[in-house]
């Protein structure tokens, strides 16, 4: 299992609209993905524009090749893409 952590930027003001866009599409795109085992949204404490969103996955690749390059990542992004000030930062860890 492997951890996806993106740090996510969001623009001033919109913490309730993104916060409802993560749960709409984890719920109805992100959690069909074959490999997606389950995620959590954190919210900054001394930067509340700042998000960590964690998500759970049986294999890298089922993040990299299986989400990724399908169409549910393009919805995904459609979903919650208009609420980033920036591109989030991802990267993968081991999951003990």
């Amino acid at each position: 299992m492997i951890l996806e952590v993106a740090e996510i930027e969001i623009r001033a003001g919109a913490a309730p609209a993104f916060e409802a866009a993560v749960a709409h599409g984890l719920d109805t795109v992100v959690r069909h993905s074959p490999g997606f085992i389950g995620a959590r949204l954190r919210r900054g404490i001394e930067s509340p524009q700042r998000y960590l969103l964690l998500v759970e996955w049986e294999t890298l690749e089922a993040h990299t090749v299986g989400f990724r390059q399908s169409e549910r990542f393009a919805q995904w992004r459609a979903i919650v893409g208009p609420h980033f000030a920036q591109p989030p930062r991802v990267e993968h860890f081991e999951a003990g």
